[in-house]
This record gives C-alpha cells, structure tokens and sequence, in this order.
C-alpha cells in the first residue's frame, strides 16, 4: 500500500497528532479496537477505530492493552481536551475530527464508528486495488523487455520501477547482472542472499529466490529508496519468475553467433582470406561498409533489429554482437538503407538506437572502416545523434585519418604505459576515456564507471605518474584524448 498516516488524515479530513508513530509511516491495515490484540510490523501503522470510552479503558494505567494500543493510529470523530490529554500522556498517534468524505461537516461525537471504519475500509481498498493495477502493469512491461533484451534489460526496468537498485545472482552468490548502483553493492548483496552478516543495511531491501529449492537458480537482490514496500517485493518477485525462464532457456542461435564471430575475426584480419571467406558465404562485392549499432538502453535488443533489418535489405548477416553493442559489414549500396530505418526506428520505452558508419573499403581492408564505425557510434551517442557517419565527423577525426600510420603509432604511444602485463589497454585506460568524456568531472566519472571518487582519484594520479601527462593541463588533457583516438578509442 501507498498511504500513509498524514494521507489518511488529509483524506478524512481530520487533525494528525503525532506520537510514536511519525506521520510518514505507511499503512498495513484496519482494525476495531475490540480486534486490535497483536503488532503486525513495528515498521507499518494499523488504523484504529472505536469508542472513546473503551480507548480510554485499553489506555488505563495498568491495562494490559495499553501497550499494544499505543502502537496503532486512533480515527475518531472526536476532538475532545480529554481525549487529547490522553493521547499526548501514553504519545499516542491519532486522527481527531475526523468527517466522511464527500459529506457537509458534522458535530464532533455524530459521525457512527461504524460508518467511519467502512469508510476507512473502502480508502484502503482503492488504494490496494491501485497498486494492484500498478504491479499488473509493471509485470507487463517487464514480460515484454524480457523478450526482447533478456535478464539484463528485465533487471534495468526493475531498478527503474522500484526507485533503486537491484542484483542478480548465480546459486552461488556469483552476479550474473546488476542495475543502479547495484554494482557498488555486490558484496552486501551476496552476504543477505546467501545467509551471512550484511556489512550495510539498505533500506528497503529484499531477498528473491530465482527457482524452487529443489531447482534453484539463483537470487534476486533488491534496495529501494521508495516506501512502498509492498508493491516493490510483488514486482521483484514477478522478476525472479520471469528471470527463471530466461536463464533456463537455451539459445538456439548460439552456434550461429559463434560462426558470424569468427567470420569477423577474418575480416578483421584482412588479405587475400577475407576475399574469399565472403565468397564463400554468399557475398561478391568488392567493397564493404562498416556499420556499429549502440544505445544507451538495455531495454533495446540490438541484436533482433538487425537480423530483421539486414533481412528486409536482403544482406547477408555479417555482424556479431556483444557488450550492449552490434558490428558488422553491409554492401556499400545498402549503407544509407540501413542508416534509414535506424533513423526511423522508434522503440516502445525510452531510449533510442545509435548507428555510426565507416568510409567503404575493400574486401581485403575492412579493419579501418570498423574502426571508423566505432568512432562514428561513440560520438553518436554522446552527441545525441541517431545515425553518424565518419565522414562527418569533427576535425580531430580528419586529422588522425591524414596521419600515416608511423605517425598514429608515436601518438598512440604516450598511453603505452597505461596497458596491463598482457600488452592491453585495460583499467587505466577505461577510465581515462571516461575522465576525458566527462571533462574532468570527478562525481559523474566515478557514476559511469561504478567507483567510489577516492578510487577514481587514486587512478587518475597512478595514470598521471605512468604517463608523464597531468590531467590538470589543457594540453596534456587534449595528447591524451588524441592518443586515445590514435588507438581507436573514443567516448565509452
């Protein structure tokens, strides 16, 4: 439920006097006081209603009712000092002068208990029968983004709905995804779902097992930074059936994926190879166009659009996907098809789909206009743009395709200090991009890439110490996004 006890107030039109419990706490229920015997949940209220003259006898010195009386809210007609008195000695939570809805205001000691609790009765009802409609609605949206983007856009529209963060784990408390700030929470997350001491209690938080136990799954682990407790454990527990059908369910396309993301190993590659893997699959132009697709939602699935859109061109399926992201290779005479109905396209939530193309290339040289793609996609994105081609991309793009590859090679290498034993751009250099594309924002930075701001602050002193470069400085700030763009990244 969603009211609360100065709602309730409001609704009845009566004066609150606030005792033990603060105004804000949410309702659980009715009750008469000749019924009202046990404390359901100290975190929830219960409405009382009743004579004044047996409020007074469950209150007296030594009743053994006062206790558990004093943990509900009175709702009387009444507004009497003496009833008043009574209320502030035993800090008591009330709703005096209390009227019927919809009613000309009457005399205190007129309004029947008995039409007052009805009418109180019929307030939850509407109330519950709202956050019914509310969940039923939710479990829609949720069944549908599970279709189309699986457990990770079903854990995305959670987070959203519940006003918070949300975990999903492995029967071994290993995370399989996570929304909001779930990620700064893995820890505690794992600790409540497996049954150890939690470091940090979250408000609102709940546990959801995914699975019977005899066939368990995993778990669901929600924090909402919303009240509405109820509504919030109907959703989540929705989710962990519907995250038990898509983690259970095998995909049949995964040995073609598989086959798409060696042919594009090849590609990449380049020669003589290449030429002839893509007549073998089908494809005889001479020349390709890179495409990369991206959104900033989890709720599109990028993957499905594409088959559909390469099918209406009647292209072969040269991409694979990953990362939230698909590349892939289209004839150059389809480029601007395909670019027109990402432009077209209009999903059914928020969000929207981002294309960036490359410049066409031959068959045997097709990694440069990927890369093209990808630079096109990234400022796409961060500029807003649904469709982005590199050729008309700012100067700084221009000005790094002119460079020869010797040249690109020196730029590239003031960030070598920055890759991982492996030879790799990793961590470091994540989170330079991310610094970069924020403009030095320390609170956004750490937001994006899921850090407290001291662990930030520590990485962007180690890059500065193994780069030689400070981050402080225009110029040095401006070589390294250079050198980023020399290596083929960009804004993340």
């Amino acid at each position: 439920m969603a009211l609360d006890i100065q709602t309730v107030a409001r609704a009845v039109r009566g004066t609150l006097i606030v005792g033990q419990l603060p105004g804000h706490i949410p309702i659980d229920g009715l009750a008469r006081l000749s019924e009202y015997v046990v404390v359901a949940n100290r975190n929830f209220a219960t409405l009382l209603t009743g004579g004044t003259d047996e409020l007074h006898d469950r209150l007296a010195p030594g009743s053994p009712t006062s206790e558990t009386t004093v943990r509900g809210v009175f709702v009387t007609d009444d507004d009497s000092a003496r009833l008043r008195a009574a209320l502030t000695e035993n800090r008591m939570t009330a709703i005096l002068g209390a009227q019927l809805p919809g009613e000309p205001e009457t005399a205190a000691g007129t309004v029947p208990p008995a039409a007052l609790h009805a009418q109180l009765s019929a307030i939850l009802s509407e109330d519950q029968a709202a956050s019914d409609r509310l969940v039923t609605a939710g479990t829609k949206v949720l069944t549908q983004v599970a279709r189309r983007g699986g457990a990770p856009a079903v854990i995305a529209e959670l987070a959203h709905r519940i006003d918070g963060w949300a975990v999903l784990l492995d029967a071994h408390g290993q995370m399989i995804t996570s929304a909001g700030a779930g990620r700064l929470h893995i820890d505690d997350a794992t600790a409540v779902a497996l049954g150890r001491p939690v470091r940090v209690r979250h408000p609102g938080l709940q546990v959801h097992q995914v699975g019977s136990d005899r066939d368990l799954t995993g778990y669901l682990v929600i924090a909402s930074r919303s009240s509405v407790t109820s509504r919030n454990r109907d959703l989540a527990s929705q989710s962990a059936a519907l995250f038990d059908l898509v983690l259970r369910t095998r995909d049949p396309s995964l040995t073609e994926r598989l086959g798409r993301e060696a042919l594009m190993g090849v590609l990449l590659a380049g020669g003589s190879e290449a030429g002839r893997l893509l007549r073998r699959w089908g494809v005889h132009e001479a020349g390709l166009t890179a495409f990369h697709l991206g959104t900033r939602t989890r709720t599109i699935d990028l993957e499905r659009l594409t088959v559909r859109w390469l099918d209406e061109l009647g292209a072969e399926h040269i991409f694979v996907g990953g990362g939230g992201r698909v590349r892939g290779f289209v004839p150059d005479a389809l480029a601007d098809e395909l670019a027109a109905r990402v432009q077209a396209f209009t999903p059914l939530g928020s969000g929207r789909a981002h294309l960036g193309l490359g410049l066409p290339a031959s068959v045997e040289l097709l990694r440069r206009s990927a890369l093209q793609a990808k630079q096109a996609l990234d400022t796409a994105i961060e500029d807003g743009q649904t469709v982005l081609r590199y050729s008309e991309l700012p100067t700084v793009e221009l000005v790094l395709d002119a460079m020869g590859d010797e040249s690109s090679a020196q730029l590239a290498a003031v960030l070598d200090g920055l890759r991982e034993p492996d030879g790799d751009h990793g961590v470091l250099t994540d989170t330079l991009r991310v610094f970069l594309a924020e403009h030095g924002a320390q609170r956004a930075t750490a937001s994006r890439l899921g850090i407290h701001r001291q662990t930030l602050t520590s990485r962007v002193r180690r890059i500065e110490e193994l780069t030689g470069l400070s981050l402080d400085r225009a110029d040095d700030r401006a070589a390294a996004w250079l050198a980023l763009r020399a290596l083929g990244l960009s804004t993340p």
